[in-house]
């Protein structure tokens, strides 16, 4: 039997590691940004089904110029 001689390899490839990483990453924040929008928008639901008028936050900056 002849065994050939194997080739020297260098450290594996941390590509995929480091994209699964940026994945997680931006599922995360997607996720943190899905929470704030669902949570304003239940606050203000439950503020409107209390029958309350001044729900909506008005915008005060006067940038309509």
């Amino acid at each position: 039997m002849s065994e050939e001689p194997r080739e020297p390899r260098g450290p594996p490839s941390r590509r995929a590691a480091v994209l699964g990483l940026l994945v997680a990453l931006v599922l995360i924040a997607l996720g943190l940004v899905l929470v704030k929008l669902l949570g304003d928008s239940g606050r203000l639901q439950d503020c409107a089904l209390s029958g309350r008028t001044n729900c909506a936050p008005i915008d005060s900056n006067g940038g309509s110029q």
